[in-house]
């Protein structure tokens, strides 16, 4: 297994079915069209309603594939046999899987005969499963990665062709690490393809002891709790965008954190604050007593239904006295 760039080297040709739905299989999807491999078709999950209009909206991998010339599969049920049978139909030597967001059956895996491989958002075996960068950024990771992996039954489960990491830095959001995540699978998708092509695929298995979990995120976990220390609160602020944001409460109005920082050096007056408590709340500066004699300090802030604002901005229109106690 390679943990570096490999360069890309002539051989075979693959007929390659790309499995892949939002804005991070993009990248992947353009390398594979970009290259001497062959996309015989996109499967992606089927469009949906969007926006206020909830007008059916195309899926970012169908928009690049039609500008591509490749055809575009939608199915509403993966183990009906009429769409495996368009797979086999597809004579493809290997499946490239990247956030397609449902889980593949046997029957499926084993039509392509190099089998399937996936380009997945973490360095395997931690964070198997739906939402391994945000589950990094929420835990405060120092780095993050990704790994081409073999798909097989159990889920992230498959042995491991590449890794590569990459630092989190201390203020970036999991929106921010997906894009740099996105671009960097791509980079490292290709150079594994080729080696499936020329028969040189070397595969190492995960310590499955090791393994942890990335479980889907809710709406649910938006709620702050003030009583653990700034730097938790920090990374749910940044680790929950750009869904479904952190937020807590004023009164009764709801509001959602869009930018923190935990206060470096904070004060006794801060240290001394119940958690939970605005102890200073004037010009730029609206900063909240967190848990264990921290605090943090909210630098953008949406009121909700309304615009993502600075705090100087936010207390144009409402004044916070010291001492207001924030809740979720």
């Amino acid at each position: 297994m390679v943990e570096t760039d490999s360069p890309t080297v002539p051989g075979a040709s693959l007929r390659i079915v790309f499995f892949g739905t939002p804005a991070f299989a993009v990248p992947s999807l353009e390398a594979l069209i970009g290259s001497r491999h062959t996309a015989v078709a996109v499967v992606s999950q089927p469009d949906r309603p969007k926006g206020r209009g909830q007008q059916l909206q195309p899926t970012p991998t169908k928009v690049v594939a039609l500008a591509h010339g490749v055809p575009v599969l939608q199915p509403a049920k993966i183990r009906d046999e009429a769409f495996l049978r368009q797979i086999r139909d597809l004579h493809a030597d290997l499946g490239v899987v990247v956030a397609f967001g449902r889980i593949l059956p046997d029957a499926l895996l084993a039509i392509p005969r190099l089998g399937m491989i996936n380009v997945h958002a973490s360095v395997l075996p931690r964070y198997r499963g739906a939402a391994p960068i945000q589950r990094a950024v929420l835990a405060g990771d120092a780095e993050t990665g990704v790994t081409i992996m073999r798909v097989e039954t159990e889920l992230d489960a498959g042995p491991m062709f590449s890794i590569a990491r990459v630092p989190i830095p201390p203020d970036a959001t999991s929106g921010d690490m997906e894009t740099v995540l996105a671009v960097i699978g791509a980079r490292h998708l290709l150079p594994v393809v080729d080696d499936l092509a020329a028969g040189r695929a070397v595969e190492t298995p995960q310590d499955h002891t090791r393994a942890t979990h990335a479980a889907k995120i809710t709406k649910d976990e938006g709620a702050i709790d003030w009583n653990a220390p700034a730097d938790v609160v920090h990374n749910r602020v940044r680790g929950l965008q750009p869904w479904p944001l952190a937020w807590t409460r004023v009164g009764s109005d709801r509001l959602l954190l869009r930018r923190t920082r935990p206060v470096a050096s904070p004060d006794e007056q801060f240290t001394n604050a119940p958690a939970g408590t605005v102890v200073r709340a004037t010009g730029d500066e609206l900063i909240v007593a967190c848990g264990d004699g921290t605090a943090l300090e909210i630098l953008e802030l949406q009121p909700e239904g309304r615009r993502t604002m600075t705090a100087r901005e936010f207390f144009a229109g409402r004044a916070i006295p010291v001492g207001t106690r924030v809740t979720s």
